[in-house]
């Protein structure tokens, strides 16, 4: 436990905003270097295989994210100052994600030499926060070919089996600049509103029973010049957060087939994740009583290829915030639950497989 804990608190002393973690990967590599673990690293990037990789084995992901956002103003103490009182240890990144970075990497660690009935691959990577494209998704066909995932976040232990994905656009409304006074012209605004109409009416009929319903947001928009000056252009941005009941695909179509505006920027790479029925992992889950749930917020999930799950140490609603901590018994919880969670599953698959009907 203390070599988690010093790894953690170096972790926090050391700046790490997204696209900035080279400092924090070195941390990972030394860790890695002084159990004699080799590593590789691509950008900000740290990675490393079990000792004695057999491909004929599933391979599982241990992942979780080096990078934090930028501190907020409300900070009551220096946020690279990892300080513990209280059997807490404060500082940025504390909560999301380090405890769960550590607590992974430390179970890697003393599973590296084990032989096990699955591979482990151990990643520290970038740009979470930001969704950025020099994260995980920039090394998967560097790794091996991956059969599951277990990702690391603060969930409190639990286990989310689903999460929502996210496609962000940039629609733009075409009118006819006219003088206000006249009436003349065709306004853009009401275009733009006759859509974002449509949108938050939800009209997308399919449900998820883990997720819900695909759920439309409007969140910016821009438009006009001067007062007296009917806008022929309005654009504004759509925050679509998407279930596993439609594609990304499907759901741009459906857009394209209803809005006047025209969407001109679309994201459709953060796609919604659900662990399919009868996966190991949900045995597991069974079998130590770890609840289950769907996730509303995003993770590097979204950019996985694979099944997988997010879970880790800490609560959700402290991440982004003020004076973050981790409770040091939740960081040993975490790797327990680790633990126990890779045991488990190396039992199970001693006699079935990782996915079954």
């Amino acid at each position: 436990m203390n070599d988690a804990v010093q790894l953690l608190a170096q972790l926090i002393a050391t700046f790490s905003p997204s696209r900035e973690e080279s400092h924090a990967a070195a941390i990972i590599e030394r860790f890695l270097a002084q159990r004699t673990i080799p590593w590789q690293r691509s950008g900000n990037n740290v990675w490393a295989c079990s000792a004695s990789f057999d491909q004929s084995k599933p391979t599982i992901l241990l992942n979780s994210h080096l990078d934090t956002v930028r501190p907020v103003a409300g900070w009551t103490r220096n946020p690279l100052s990892p300080t513990i009182e209280g059997g807490r240890i404060y500082g940025l990144g504390s909560n999301d994600a380090g405890a769960s970075l550590v607590a992974l990497a430390v179970v890697f660690a003393e599973l590296w030499a084990q032989p096990l009935h699955y591979n482990l691959v151990f990643a520290a990577t970038a740009e979470e926060e930001i969704s950025g494209t020099g994260g995980i998704s920039s090394i998967l066909e560097q790794l091996p070919r991956l059969d599951a995932a277990i990702v690391g976040e603060p969930t409190s232990l639990r286990m989310a089996i689903a999460e929502r994905g996210l496609m962000v656009l940039r629609c733009v409304a075409e009118g006819v600049a006219g003088h206000a006074a006249h009436g003349t012209g065709v306004n853009a605004i009401d275009i733009a509103l006759d859509d974002i109409a449509w949108l938050h009416a939800q009209p997308f009929e399919r449900t998820s029973d883990l997720l819900g319903r695909v759920r439309a947001t409007v969140t910016m928009i821009s438009a006009g010049s001067q007062h007296n000056v009917i806008p022929d252009r309005c654009s504004f941005t759509v925050d679509l957060r998407t279930t596993d009941a439609y594609t990304h695909e499907e759901l741009l179509g459906m857009l394209e087939a209803n809005l006047r505006s025209r969407i001109e920027q679309v994201s459709l790479r953060l796609r919604p994740s659900r662990l399919p029925a009868g996966h190991a992992f949900l045995r597991v889950a069974e079998r130590l009583r770890i609840p289950c749930y769907a996730s509303p917020t995003l993770s590097d999930q979204a950019l996985l290829p694979v099944p997988s799950i997010k879970m880790g140490p800490g609560d959700s609603q402290r991440s982004h915030t003020a004076d973050e901590y981790i409770e040091l018994a939740e960081l040993a919880d975490g790797i327990a639950r680790y633990r126990a969670f890779l045991a488990t599953l190396a039992e199970y698959l001693s006699n079935h497989s990782l996915l079954e009907e």
